[in-house]
């Protein structure tokens, strides 16, 4: 579950680095900076999905 989670979170970071590095060596409208942020948005997507999911499925619990 952890190692998902982490996954997920690195994997956006890393987009992040893409868009960053893509916005400093092309346009900001270039089709890859593009493509970054798209990547970027449904990792985020997916990581909302995969905790609101595990949540109702009793896979986490919250804390008090």
């Amino acid at each position: 579950m952890k190692f998902i989670v982490l996954a997920l979170l690195a994997a956006i970071v890393i987009s992040l680095g893409t868009g960053l590095f893509y916005l400093r060596r092309e346009d900001a409208d270039s089709p890859k900076m593009l493509r970054a942020l798209q990547v970027r948005v449904a990792l985020s997507l997916v990581l909302v999905l995969f905790l609101v999911a595990s949540y109702f499925l009793g896979w986490i619990e919250p804390t008090a």
